[in-house]
């Protein structure tokens, strides 16, 4: 009886943190949207965050300058598409191209194992769908995904 409680309250526990976060907005946003919410969640934490060009971004899709510079790629997908060792890949060069400390790849989804492979060899850090909640929530920026997906106009 009581592992059937304990998996009701955890279920409700992470259906609380989703609504919380947001997640669910950011599943609605276009892939320049999550980049611009993620600036948003990267300047409440003191960074001074630029969203690179659309294209011949050299494979960073938000630079953070603050105590270290940190390259960010950024991937925005359906829930059952996995992120590949592309994406680990591309922010890693980006790392050396704009001279960057760290290189991380942010997703709402998951990453592949060979993904996941490359990223520890290369010292790259991933955050996948559980970890961007939990982080949006430790954030609590003052812009909510929900604003951004409203706001699309304006955040382009």
């Amino acid at each position: 009886m009581f592992p059937s409680i304990i998996k009701v309250i955890k279920r409700r526990k992470y259906h609380y943190l989703i609504k919380q976060s947001g997640i669910r907005d950011i599943d609605r946003m276009e892939g320049y949207q999550f980049e611009e919410y993620l600036k948003v969640l990267f300047k409440s934490l003191g960074y001074r965050p630029m969203v690179t060009k659309k294209s011949g971004d050299y494979g960073a899709d938000v630079i953070l300058k603050g105590k270290n510079k940190i390259v960010i790629q950024a991937k925005r997908y359906g829930y059952k598409h996995n992120v590949s060792l592309d994406a680990v890949r591309e922010v890693f060069a980006s790392k050396y191209y704009y001279k960057a400390d760290e290189a991380w790849v942010i997703t709402n989804s998951f990453f592949t194992k060979q993904a996941k492979e490359l990223a520890k060899s290369c010292d790259v850090k991933l955050l996948n769908h559980y970890e961007l909640e939990k982080f949006i929530l430790k954030i609590n920026p003052e812009q909510s995904p929900e604003e951004v997906v409203r706001g699309k106009e304006s955040i382009k």
